[in-house]
């Protein structure tokens, strides 16, 4: 997929695969060793997840607390980045991936931002975590290369407010009138696979908005939704479900 804009490439008509958390199956979720892993399996970009940190700092961790996936205990926005570094996010999942570190959302665009397209996902309203997504946004010069999303919509609305980054709603069930509202200011509907069908599809054509998938492990799955028009799958096995998409 030779093209450098997000919104551009997902309108190509390849399929593009965002690997979940990075490469998740194969590597601990959301730390630098998936999304590595993720660009050397071939995905077209990755998916991750943003908390603020009790100094206003953007770390990429899925949960509210660093209990599932550290050596640690206690909420993310409770504590400060340096606290934050010294566990360890990698030991839970292999001994080959211990020392791993939550990394800074600076560290991860610093890393892959200009080889993947990143989906980030903002998984709080904690106050000015807008602004701060934005901000480094900028500062690392994505915005052609980033989308936003959330399951928050109020989230998603001070993020227009504050960038124009294109945003994508992530929903498991939402009405007709609530897909309709949300498309009028985010580029994309980011439904569980479980929920897309022809109906939805051309739903979201008709408001102009880009269909991004989450999460899609069957390479079944992925064939069937590639055959209904959908823009890009999120998986946690980026590899394999590329090779689906080849097949079928």
């Amino acid at each position: 997929m030779p093209v450098d804009n997000l919104l551009d490439a997902l309108q190509t008509n390849e399929t593009a695969v965002f690997a979940h958390r990075g490469a998740s199956a194969f590597a601990p979720q959301n730390t630098l060793a998936a999304f590595e892993l993720a660009a050397q399996q071939g995905a077209h970009g990755i998916e991750l997840d943003v908390h603020l940190t009790r100094d206003h700092q953007l770390v990429v961790i899925h949960d509210a607390t660093v209990d599932t996936t550290t050596d640690g205990q206690g909420a993310v926005a409770q504590m400060r980045l340096a606290q934050l570094k010294k566990l360890d996010a990698g030991a839970w999942f292999s001994p080959q991936f211990a020392n791993e570190r939550i990394p800074t959302l600076d560290e991860v665009f610093a890393a892959v931002g200009d080889r993947l397209f990143v989906n980030v996902e903002v998984k709080s309203a904690a106050p000015g975590i807008e602004n701060a997504v934005a901000d480094c946004i900028r500062q690392h010069q994505l915005e052609s290369r980033v989308l936003v999303s959330s399951f928050d919509a109020d989230v998603l609305r001070r993020l227009r407010a504050c960038t124009d980054v294109p945003l994508g709603y992530l929903f498991g069930i939402a009405s007709q009138s609530q897909l309709a509202d949300m498309a009028n200011f985010c580029a994309a509907l980011h439904p569980w696979h479980e929920r897309v069908d022809a109906d939805l599809l051309q739903q979201a054509r008709a408001a102009g908005c880009l269909v991004n998938v989450w999460t899609v492990n069957d390479p079944l799955r992925a064939c069937q939704l590639r055959a209904l028009g959908v823009n890009s799958l999120i998986t946690d096995h980026p590899a394999a479900v590329l090779t689906a998409l080849e097949s079928c």
